[in-house]
């Protein structure tokens, strides 16, 4: 037990925040497998080829976060949650509040893609292939997540009326759509698995690429933290140009050259800190108050996702209320035959 503490506190020293961020990472991401799992399970029994029922696991919709906005226009509207996929605007919810609050910790810590992208990024630096796209290059590549973004929230909160939402919840498509992404992993289409393949094959050369490049969702999360309270502070007086910072940056933000880190890309992993060899340099810093200890962010980060987990439980938020025996029924049907409405 009491080498357990020491190691736990050795963990919460700020030159170890890398190996914390990579724990933390792998402990929910092995917890999405287990929850992909289970819903396979599910899928073999409502699709009629397992006769072992096994429960619906909600935690999957958080890859449905399109949907998730969807529904959040409509609690906006009318006060209602999402009955059919609750744990998708919970989880929803719960990386908006995260990203106003703790920049893009949701990213940092959290996301099962970004880990993936972290382990590709790593196996690249040790096969000595990763490469750094030229400015030219790099700003245009940027500037796609954020027209992804600029077309979902316009098709979804400007073009969608109330009318047209509740006519989207109610269709079958909306029922199956978690069944629909599975079979878009297990049965791709020609052009989704080389599309597929190129995403995986590219992230071992350039660092972190659909989650610098192509990703809406973090394109959202890096809005609201550019707004937020919670920022790292640089103070020239104290720097050596070592650029330490710069170099382990997963976002590729000069850190040397700002005086606060606000950028959109900043993801709140605190590297930049946890590597710098001058005290009081750089900072974990919110408005209003002095310096943060860098356990405050992931702990804050970790702690309101699960505060939103726990309120969504107790609260009948989060297991979805379509029977079993409905989405069987629908299950047993052509799944790809379901169109979007």
């Amino acid at each position: 037990m009491k080498n357990l503490l020491s190691m736990l506190m050795e963990l919460l020293q700020p030159n170890r925040i890398s190996r914390l961020r990579r724990l933390v990472q792998a402990g929910f991401f092995l917890f999405i497998l287990f929850a992909g799992w289970r819903f396979y399970l599910f899928f073999l029994w409502a699709s009629g080829r397992s006769a072992d029922f096994v429960t619906r696991s909600p935690a999957i919709e958080g890859f449905l976060p399109i949907g998730a906005l969807v529904s959040l226009k409509r609690l906006i509207l009318t006060g209602n949650y999402d009955t059919i996929h609750p744990a998708g605007l919970t989880i929803f919810l719960a990386a908006l509040a995260i990203g106003f609050f703790f920049r893009k910790g949701f990213c940092a810590w959290i996301c099962p893609i970004g880990f993936v992208s972290n382990l590709a990024e790593a196996v690249g630096k040790k096969l000595r292939v990763l490469v750094t796209p030229p400015v030219w290059l790099d700003y245009p590549l940027l500037s796609l997540k954020f027209l992804l973004l600029a077309f979902f929230t316009y098709i979804i909160l400007w073009k969608m009326d109330l009318q047209a939402i509740e006519g989207f919840i109610a269709t079958p498509y909306n029922l199956v759509v978690d069944a629909k992404m599975l079979l878009f992993f297990l049965e791709p289409s020609f052009l989704s698995l080389w599309i597929m393949i190129f995403l995986v094959a590219v992230s071992f050369f350039i660092r972190n690429f659909w989650c610098r490049y192509l990703c809406p969702y973090g394109a959202l999360l890096g809005v609201l933290a550019f707004f937020g309270p919670v920022y790292v502070r640089r103070k020239p007086e104290n720097c050596i140009d070592c650029h330490k910072c710069n170099r382990i940056c997963p976002a590729a933000i000069k850190v040397s050259e700002k005086t606060t880190v606000r950028s959109p890309e900043c993801i709140g992993c605190l590297e930049c800190v946890a590597v710098c060899p001058q005290k009081e340099c750089l900072n974990l810093t919110a408005v209003g108050s002095k310096n943060l200890p860098l356990i405050t962010l992931p702990v804050a980060v970790v702690g309101l996702f699960l505060a939103f987990w726990l309120v969504a439980v107790l609260s009948g938020h989060w297991q979805s209320n379509a029977p079993p025996e409905l989405l069987k029924a629908l299950y047993m049907s052509d799944l790809k035959a379901v169109a979007h409405p």
